[in-house]
C-alpha cells in the first residue's frame, strides 16, 4: 500500500463528506506529529507500535569492489517494534 491508497482508505473509514483534501492533512499531520516526536524520544502507538530513535556508531566496513577497509560515519535512524495486536492481526 503507498501513500496514495492509504489516503483512499482513510477518506473511507472517515466517510461521509469527507474530502481527498482533509484525509490527505489528516494523514500528513500524524505523519508530522510522529516525525516531530521522534525528536524528543520514542513514539508509542497503543495497538500499534512503538517507533523509537536510534544512534549507530561509526564501524568499519569494507568495500565490496576493492576490498579496501572503508570508516562508514555514524548516524541516526528508526527501528519500529509492532505492538502484539498489530503481530496478531497479521
Amino acid at each position: 500500500m503507498n501513500k496514495a491508497q492509504l489516503i483512499d482508505e482513510v477518506q473511507k473509514i472517515l466517510g461521509g463528506d469527507t474530502t481527498k483534501r482533509a484525509a490527505t492533512e489528516a494523514l500528513d499531520a500524524v505523519l508530522d506529529a510522529i516525525a516531530g516526536g521522534l525528536k524528543e524520544g520514542p513514539v508509542m502507538l497503543v495497538g500499534f507500535g512503538t517507533f523509537k530513535p536510534v544512534k549507530r556508531n561509526a564501524r568499519m566496513g569494507r568495500n565490496p569492489k576493492t576490498k579496501e577497509p572503508v570508516e562508514i560515519k555514524a548516524s541516526s535512524t528508526v527501528r519500529f517494534t509492532p505492538s502484539a495486536a498489530l503481530k496478531a492481526s497479521v
